[in-house]
């Protein structure tokens, strides 16, 4: 559904529904009344006296907008509408309001074999509804309807209460919300796990002069990040390693002296050289 209207059209849709089904050999008008107005003798009402928000279906997603693919549109309004059938009919001497418990009785039978109103009887403004109207009998409070009937000043008349869902509103959003990109792939991160655990082995030379370089020898090396310092001095920080040997080049600003130079292989290898500074 979508405009405001489908209120008025659910209504005429019962009616249609109670017209077309009803089979008692008897001339019998449905109208869509208040109980103080006025019709024909012998009828059928559905007085809608109540409109509910359904609370479950108060927070749904946002759905895609029909015709609009690539545009969301605001979740609808959701309502239940509770009806009042009532039959009327003129009293006979001897049986009394016998007719009219008649008419009430065919009526229910009609909204008991059709709990779903079926497509032909739809008003025309509902035939594109997404959702169908389930018609569910409701027992009656006593207090409530005799504030019904009291509040139009007429006397009680057998009534039942239906119960039509769910009646759905779309909403008018101010502008269109564009659909999110949808992912088309789903990326998986290589993982790669060497054959051995690394190790440093070896450091060469262990005496250099300041800017020299000094190579790490080793095995199961490559793929494993490594990191390298002197003196608390980081020389190298995660370098991915690509084989089982790195040259490492000492600061040209290094004054002369022992240094330790600390080896660390992704958290797994640790080792701890000691290297000459010459002038």
């Amino acid at each position: 559904m979508s405009a405001s209207t489908a209120v008025g059209l659910v209504s005429n849709s019962l009616r249609n529904l109670l017209v077309g089904e009803m089979s008692l050999g008897l001339t019998v008008v449905v109208t869509v009344l208040a109980p103080d107005e006025s019709s024909t003798d012998r009828r059928v009402n559905l007085f809608l006296y109540r409109i509910e928000e359904n609370p479950y279906l108060r927070n749904q997603d946002a759905t895609v907008r029909p015709g609009t693919p690539g545009q969301l549109t605001p979740p609808p309004l959701s309502l239940s509408l509770y009806y009042l059938m009532t039959a009327y009919a003129p009293n006979d001497a001897e049986t009394g309001n016998s007719t009219a418990q008649q008419l009430l009785g065919e009526a229910m039978r009609v909204f008991y074999d059709h709990g779903v109103v079926p497509a032909s009887y739809l008003d025309a403004g509902l035939q594109d509804a997404r959702e169908q109207l389930q018609i569910v009998s409701k027992s009656l409070d006593p207090e409530e309807l005799s504030r019904i009937w009291t509040t139009f000043g007429h006397p009680y008349r057998l009534s039942v209460l239906y119960q039509v869902s769910t009646v759905q509103l779309d909403a008018k959003p101010a502008q269109p919300v564009p659909l999110p990109q949808r992912v088309h792939q789903v990326g998986v991160p290589g993982i790669h796990q060497p054959a051995g655990r690394p190790a440093v082995l070896d450091l060469t030379p262990r005496s250099v002069p300041a800017g020299g370089a000094v190579v790490l020898t080793g095995e199961h090396l490559a793929g494993w990040q490594g990191s390298v310092s002197m003196g608390g001095l980081e020389l190298l920080s995660r370098m991915e390693l690509t084989a089982d040997s790195v040259t490492v080049t000492v600061p040209a600003t290094s004054m002369p002296g022992v240094y330790d130079v600390r080896v660390d292989v992704a958290g797994l290898f640790r080792r701890t050289f000691t290297l000459e500074v010459t002038s």
